[in-house]
């Protein structure tokens, strides 16, 4: 089978039991219950309340808003994405709303902004990306799933089956070598941020800030394994 590019809208999920690195993708609507203690990561396009954890706590996010938690989460009122992870346990993050532009150039006049950065190498990571008016993005591939919603803008995803149209407020899913090209109008550019399983960046036990500067007799701490942490 082709890999596909699928919308997701109103109840319609995404689950993939073949990775373990990831759950499921859905939408919320006026309320949203993930009982389970695994690891989320939400983006609101609506005033939302969170209640997380096993003693619960309170959180309010503002639209444009995202946020990481780990255990049991309740959200009450707004509507947004929410993916949730098996294998990975975030810390509680709150961040946004997202800028107006991308502080990380990426393709064919396009940016990027990494909105939660991988606490570790290989972690997931959730990004917002940058589209302006009359871009023809270079066709390519991931080598793992894609999963976004449209926050503003519209454009279209050219793949091999077709061109799909984009318009704010649909959620997404890119499968694993799906073939995508994003493209924009001359009137109007787009906003999109979206969940990736993995990465290649990120702090490692053996080279992070921490460690890195610290510095006994004029050498790096990083570079003298007898007293690195085992």
């Amino acid at each position: 089978m082709n890999p596909r590019f699928i919308p997701i809208n109103g109840s319609h999920e995404y689950q993939d039991d073949a990775a373990p690195e990831f759950t499921r993708f859905r939408r919320w609507l006026g309320s949203c219950n993930q009982p389970d203690d695994i690891g989320s990561i939400l983006f609101a396009q609506e005033r939302c309340r969170l209640i997380y954890g096993d003693e619960p706590q309170h959180a309010e996010l503002r639209p444009g808003q995202f946020a990481s938690v780990t255990g049991p989460l309740t959200i009450q009122g707004g509507k947004g994405i929410i993916l949730t992870m098996r294998a990975y346990r975030p810390p509680f993050m709150l961040g946004g709303p997202i800028e107006a532009r991308g502080r990380l150039k990426y393709i064919d006049g396009c940016t990027d902004s990494l909105l939660l950065s991988p606490v570790k190498c290989g972690n997931p990571c959730f990004n917002a990306l940058y589209f302006p008016p009359g871009i023809n993005q270079t066709q390519h591939t991931h080598p793992s799933l894609r999963a976004g919603l449209v926050v503003s803008g519209r454009g279209e995803c050219v793949t091999p089956q077709g061109r799909i149209p984009l318009e704010a407020d649909l959620a997404f899913v890119i499968e694993t070598d799906g073939v995508p090209s994003f493209r924009t109008f001359a009137d109007s550019g787009m906003v999109v941020v979206a969940y990736h399983p993995d990465s290649d960046f990120g702090p490692k036990d053996e080279d992070h800030p921490m460690i890195n500067r610290t510095i006994v007799e004029g050498v790096s701490a990083s570079l003298i394994e007898k007293i690195r942490t085992q």
